[in-house]
């Protein structure tokens, strides 16, 4: 990491640097405590709210200042060192893309297991939700394409940091539970063309989703494996 990287505003970057990575069913390292707890409360006063269920690109979110300074931590030359150390990879040629989700219906096409798009390379989830006290809807690691059958379960509460790579086998999912379910996804993908191809996915979803009718049908509309 270079010395002239700034440092981060929010984010706890000994936390970051000491999480382990672990190698099976593949890699993968969880961070409890990102975002230190004296700077949850401002963080959360400035998350962005969001209506309805499923992600929505970040251009799209409106959202406070400290909420913002999280981001640019996440964006920054700093933090990519930080995984390109911990995954051994070389993101400098790689491109950022982040979406969020805000809530989840608990209908049964919810958190189907999946091992995420080839054009992903690494991926990094951050919780944002005050609590989830819910035993279903935990993001699981899985062994498998089996949602049954996991080695790790991420809560999305505030500040927990979730970091994967991205291959065949890195199969994710959860169990549908209603709620207010705040967790951001950065992925760093291998081209342009995919970062705008998602943020013009999710604008057409929010679109969608603002219509009553339209709404409906896509909450019960079977899900597309490999998004």
């Amino acid at each position: 990491m270079a010395d002239s990287d700034p440092p981060f505003n929010v984010l706890d970057e000994a936390a970051i640097a000491a999480a382990v990575l672990n190698r099976k069913p593949y890699d993968y390292s969880y961070v409890e405590q990102a975002v230190p707890p004296a700077q949850r409360e401002a963080v959360l006063a400035d998350v962005p709210a969001i209506p309805y269920r499923g992600s929505y690109g970040l251009p799209d979110l409106r959202y406070g200042p400290k909420f913002g300074a999280v981001i640019e931590d996440l964006l920054s030359p700093r933090f990519r060192h930080l995984v390109e150390q911990k995954f051994d990879i070389d993101l400098s040629h790689r491109f950022p893309v982040i979406v969020m989700m805000g809530n989840t219906t608990g209908n049964y096409n919810e958190g189907y297991a999946h091992p995420d798009s080839k054009h992903k390379i690494i991926t990094v989830l951050v919780g944002f939700s005050t609590e989830w006290p819910y035993e279903r809807g935990k993001l699981r690691i899985l062994n498998s394409p089996d949602r049954d059958d996991y080695a790790f379960e991420f809560s999305p509460e505030i500040g927990r940091m979730l970091m994967f790579r991205v291959g065949d086998n890195s199969w994710h999912g959860f169990l549908p539970q209603k709620g207010e379910r705040k967790s951001l996804q950065l992925c760093w993908v291998d081209s342009e063309w995919y970062v705008r191809k998602e943020y013009w996915r999710h604008r057409a979803s929010a679109f969608a989703k603002a219509n009553p009718i339209l709404r409906k049908i896509i909450e019960w509309a079977p899900r597309k494996l490999g998004a």
